[in-house]
């Protein structure tokens, strides 16, 4: 309705739109208002007010500020609006909603707060819509508690009111206020759209919550819609629940690549890289093409398993899409982890755009293939670039300190982190710092450092001790940080192997007889070692004691007669990583036929002599098996490349990047 000025009146020009010359407003005189026949304006906005301000009608004033909103001018649009408020005058809905919008993607909390101010005054009552955007705005400057409280005082409120509410909560991790703010929706008989669902299927904490809201939205229909569906799965396998996860994808023939992102990096995300490259290739044969977020989940597929040749020929297809930073960020760490620090370099020096995961991929990368040098390098070029380190990349510096034997270096960084960068350390920054303090055969500080963390040490942490008092022969350190271990950890069965032999060489019998009773009544076995090759177009899995790859025979037979050679020269078998109680024939024989020794024999079978044989194996590398891959590396003028859970070992004219400490 138009407001009218004083009883039943109205300005004749705002009706009729007359254009007066420039007279003293004292000169206008109200009139009584004309019959409703006659008063038919032309163009009034339809929650305008009459009033006029003295230098221009109000449908000038509505213009000028309609004008300034669409064009995104917030400091003119805001002076108009108080000239606006100041005489009554109110525009529509939708043009506020392009000055609240104009507020949220320039930050201006001060003046999305006066427009909300404005749009109550001189009696309006805007619509549902209009406060729905400003519940939204609240939402995205983080001001939940003005969003809530305007929520409340709304006389209606519809599916977008509850959703934008149930949405901010969800992402806020205030996951039961979400999902108490469904039930409510529910009881107001209001009934949730497809993205009210995506929204709340965030917030579920369990399986529980998640197998409610799946059988309610089976219930009202949207279990094939794209966003539900793909929320589904990304909800399913956060959890873990990867059949779950693709039940729901399988249940109808998926038309969206939305649905074939989420399914592929679920998978990708949960460590199962062979059904994440599955799923790609059926999403291909059914026509889909990959945009940038498949070409992500693929990649990090190819990274957990240390594929180097499929990455490659994913990167062609990154070459489609221009500078994408995610992109390239994803080929660094491809890269990186599979162990080819050239293609690494190369694609980062190609990068328009590095943000501080470039910076901290890269350094990670060079520190963890053995290049600590050169990472602490890329940490001074990150400095002068104006990029601000974080958590990680403090975590990569310190692991080139370690591994470069820097300890006065790596303290100085640990010690400073905090007053230099503002970043506190960690759990993972202490067990950089023990495994620094251990490399260099320092246990005393190492041990009184680990007393000094404000969290407990956890079996990692131990773990890295225990490898330090292994290297530097310190008996009692080690068994009081097995027994550790296996307080944290009581299945570790690595750990049970090697204070056993700790207790063997030292002719504690009792001792070792009780280790392997322990082992039995708890039923842990020593998980078998597996080592994949990647070779003409196939992975080629290796593990001990299984003779079911088809060239088994020429491989042993092609190891055995390395091995004599070899032995020629020097080398002896090591075994003081198998159970000493065994007889020294025994613990040979087990050694001879440990996976990574079947995959470095099959890499030299199969491999062209310019390529690098690159193994990934599922448990550490032993001792006796790293000094077989450098005497084969120096015999065979061969780069061996091996990933194992702690190191990156590369192997080139008898010596390791490890420096034979892991």
């Amino acid at each position: 309705m138009m407001k009218l000025n004083g009883k039943n009146s109205i300005l004749l020009f705002d009706v009729f739109k007359i254009t007066l010359p420039n007279l003293p407003m004292k000169w206008l005189k109200r009139i009584p208002l004309p019959p409703p026949s006659l008063t038919r304006p032309r163009s009034l906005a339809p929650f305008a007010s009459s009033a006029t301000p003295q230098n221009a009608s109000s449908s000038a004033l509505l213009d000028e500020f309609t004008n300034l909103c669409y064009q995104k001018d917030l400091p003119r649009a805001m002076r108009t609006m108080a000239d606006m408020e100041r005489y009554g005058i109110s525009a529509d809905s939708i043009t506020y909603s392009e000055l609240i919008k104009c507020c949220m993607a320039r930050g201006a909390v001060a003046e999305g707060k006066m427009v909300h101010k404005h749009v109550f005054s001189n009696g309006y009552e805007p619509k549902t819509f209009l406060v729905n955007i400003l519940i939204n705005m609240y939402v995205k400057f983080n001001l939940l508690e003005e969003a809530r409280a305007l929520f409340d005082e709304m006389p209606e409120r519809n599916v977008v009111s509850w959703t934008t509410m149930i949405s901010a909560y969800a992402n806020a991790k205030f996951n039961q206020k979400a999902l108490e703010f469904l039930v409510l929706m529910l009881r107001e008989g209001v009934r949730p759209n497809m993205f009210t669902y995506s929204s709340v299927l965030r917030a579920c904490e369990g399986l529980l919550n998640l197998k409610q809201l799946h059988c309610g939205i089976i219930k009202v229909g949207l279990e094939l819609d794209v966003f539900v569906r793909s929320a589904l799965i990304d909800v399913y396998s956060k959890f873990g629940y990867l059949q779950d996860a693709l039940c729901v994808f399988n249940e109808m023939r998926t038309g969206d690549l939305v649905v074939w992102n989420s399914i592929i990096g679920a998978f990708a995300q949960n460590g199962d890289g062979d059904e994440a490259l599955n799923q790609y290739r059926r999403m291909k044969r059914d026509g889909f093409s990959a945009d940038q977020s498949t070409l992500t989940s693929v990649l990090r597929a190819c990274t957990g398993l240390a594929l180097l040749e499929v990455g490659r020929q994913v990167h062609v297809h990154v070459f489609k899409f221009h500078q994408d930073l995610i992109l390239n960020n994803a080929l660094l760490d491809m890269y990186c982890k599979c162990g080819s620090l050239e293609d690494a370099k190369f694609v980062f020096n190609r990068m328009a755009e590095r943000d501080v995961i470039s910076w901290s991929t890269m350094i990670a990368g060079l520190a963890q293939n053995g290049q600590s040098q050169e990472a602490l390098k890329f940490f001074e070029s990150m400095k002068v670039s104006g990029i601000k380190p974080n958590y990680i990349t403090i975590l990569g510096v310190l692991f080139a300190c370690s591994h470069a034997g820097l300890v006065e270096e790596g303290l100085y960084y640990f010690q400073s982190m905090k007053n230099l960068f503002g970043i506190d350390p960690g759990r993972e920054h202490y067990g950089c710092m023990i495994d620094l303090l251990g490399r260099a055969g320092k246990l005393d500080e190492a041990l009184n450092l680990m007393q000094e963390m404000k969290c407990e040490p956890d079996a990692v942490i131990w773990r890295t001790l225990l490898g330090a008092c292994r290297v530097h022969w310190n008996v009692d350190l080690a068994i009081y940080s097995a027994k550790q271990i296996l307080k944290l950890d009581p299945q570790d069965s690595g750990t049970y192997i090697l204070l056993s032999n700790i207790y063997a060489n030292s002719q504690r019998w009792e001792d070792v007889s009780e280790i392997r009773r322990a082992m039995r009544d708890r039923g842990i076995a020593k998980e078998p070692g597996c080592s994949w090759i990647e070779a003409n177009k196939q992975i080629h899995a290796f593990i001990l004691g299984d003779n079911s790859h088809p060239q088994i025979k020429d491989i042993n037979r092609k190891l055995n007669h390395l091995i004599h050679e070899l032995m020629g020269i020097g080398y002896v078998p090591d075994t003081n990583f198998v159970l000493q109680d065994l007889e020294r024939e025994q613990r040979e024989d087990s050694l001879r036929y440990h996976s990574e020794k079947l995959a470095i024999v099959f890499g030299l079978m199969s491999l062209s002599r310019g390529n690098a044989i690159r193994i990934r194996k599922n448990l550490r590398i032993c001792g006796d098996c790293h000094t077989f891959a450098k005497l084969v590396a120096k015999m065979e003028n061969r780069l061996i490349v091996i990933r194992d859970p702690i190191r990156y070992h590369h192997f080139k004219d008898g010596v390791c990047t490890c420096g034979d400490y892991w």
